[in-house]
Parts: C-alpha cells; structure tokens; sequence
C-alpha cells in the first residue's frame, strides 16, 4: 500500500484521524505540538491547517482557536512592516516578532522564517542564523525557501537537531528574479519540482510548503513524498493549507488573491470602529461619566 493510500484509508471522509483526540486541530493534548506530532499527523491521513502571526496578541487568539502550526513568515514584511516585498526583512525583526509569537502561545508548534540573506551564503550562515532563532525566540523550527540548492543548508541544520520547513514552487523572496507566477507548468518545470521536494525531503526538512503551483502537480508531490506538503496556491490534495492571516481576515486591503479566501473583513470592522471613536470624541460623548474617574 502506497503512504498516500494509508494516509487516505486511516482518515475519515472529513479527513479527521480515527483517534480524534490525537489531531493537531480538535485535539485534547495541551503540550506544546512538535515535528513528531506532524510526522504522526501525516501516517493518520490527517489535514491540518496553518496560519501566519506576527504578534503575540493574534498568536494567542489563534492558539485558542487551536491552529496547531504557526508561521512568522517574512510575509511580514507586505503585511506588517509596510515594505513592497519580503526582500528587506532582516533577521533582527524576525527575531523580534518570532519571540512575541512564541510568548503569545501554548500549544502551536512555531515556524520561523529565515530572511532572504540569512542563508544563502552556505550551510555555516544558516546554522548561525537558524540557531540564533531557535536560541533566542524560542521557536520550535525554521523554514528556508529553495529546493536542490538548499540542500546542504538543511541536511546541516537538521543535522544539528533543528527542524526544518523547506519552501518550493514559488519563493517570494527570489522575487526579483522569478516575479509573481504560477510554477512548475510545462514538463521541465514539472520535472525541476518534483526533484526540488525529493531534494528537501532527503536532506530532512520535516515538511514542504508548495506555493503557487498547479493543483495536479502538487497532489503529485504530495504522493511522491513521505513528509507532508503545506499548500498554499496548491490545490486541494496537500497535506495542509496555509494563509497569510492578514488576507484571511481582510486587513490586507486590494484586491484578494485568488489563492486566498477571506473568512472576515476586519478592515472594515476597525475603520467603522475608529471613526465611531473620532465622531465621540469630537461630539463629546466620549469619555462619558462611566469612563471617568473623580
């Protein structure tokens, strides 16, 4: 029986394990989730979601809503430190946030991401940078973005003993060279994927986020492989879905992408809120007498 098939046999339709106490979301387990969790999540068949934090406020309302897995993804940088793209963000504010997030948390296996420039230079850079986040922030992994060239940073990082979450399909931070495109279309592209996660994989990332990439070709990898897929912009068929929670909710502001559902719209909840403020201030309702001390 091929992983796929016991994966598919020991879930239920809903793709909820048989032993639902066990599940990375619904779960009764209160202990910090970790990579074994999500080794077990993938032999059970069993889905699970994950969402990005960047504080540790919206981390803590996400770990009571019981998202196992959360990433401080460099994404921080559209959504949350006002730059065009993910190049900028250095290791200093990943640093920074990953440790808010892990003190907002009590359950969620966190992930942070290595900047762009944080790796590239060879295994030893990564190892220096990886360690430091783990060290210091106190996350439970590190996620990098690359498939065959990557290998020898993760085979050494997991070779310390730090979990990693490799990144393929597309990379936002070689933006500048690839754009913002669907990857892995055509045969040789196809082809460049399925040796990119094989890659990952045998050099011992724990997980493979697969981004923008066609849906069949990633319920293909998602087959070829024993460690699970994250999908975002990936169809149906990974192991796991993850969003950027600023578009999940709707502050992102634009337009949505088509990879992304918005589950809220608290743009608009906020905006309506500060100007019911402002027309209380400036009306005088507020601070009214319950709101005032003597």
């Amino acid at each position: 029986m091929s992983l796929q098939a016991a994966r598919n046999q020991s879930a239920s339709p809903a793709g909820a394990p048989a032993d639902s106490s066990k599940a990375l979301y619904g779960g009764k387990s209160t202990r910090r989730i970790s990579v074994h969790d999500i080794a077990a999540a993938t032999e059970r068949g069993e889905k699970w979601p994950m969402l990005t934090a960047y504080d540790a406020m919206t981390a803590s309302v996400f770990d009571e809503a019981g998202i196992p897995v959360m990433l401080v993804g460099d994404s921080m940088g559209n959504c949350h430190l006002g730059y065009e793209t993910t190049v900028p963000v250095t290791m200093d504010e990943i640093a920074i946030l990953s440790a808010a997030v892990v003190r907002g948390t009590r359950r969620a296996l966190i992930v942070a991401d290595l900047p762009f420039g944080a790796y590239q230079e060879g295994p030893v850079q990564a190892l220096r940078n990886a360690t430091r986040l783990i060290k210091e922030s106190g996350v439970g992994a590190v996620k990098l973005e690359g498939g065959e060239r990557s290998h020898e940073q993760i085979e050494l990082l997991v070779d310390a003993g730090i979990p990693v979450m490799a990144h393929i399909g597309l990379t936002p931070q070689s933006v500048n060279a690839m754009g913002y495109r669907v990857q892995g279309r055509g045969e040789e592209a196809a082809q460049q994927m399925l040796r990119d996660a094989k890659a990952v994989q045998d050099a011992g990332a724990f997980a493979v986020v697969l981004e923008l990439v066609p849906a069949e070709l990633a319920a293909e990898v998602t087959r070829t492989l024993h460690i699970p897929t994250v999908g975002i912009g990936a169809g149906p068929d990974t192991d796991a879905q993850v969003l950027v929670y600023t578009d999940m909710v709707g502050l992102t502001g634009g337009k949505v992408p088509r990879f992304t559902k918005q589950y809220a719209n608290l743009r608009q909840v906020l905006g309506d809120a500060a100007k019911e403020f402002a027309e209380e201030v400036v009306g005088g309702a507020f601070p009214a007498a319950e709101h005032t001390f003597h």
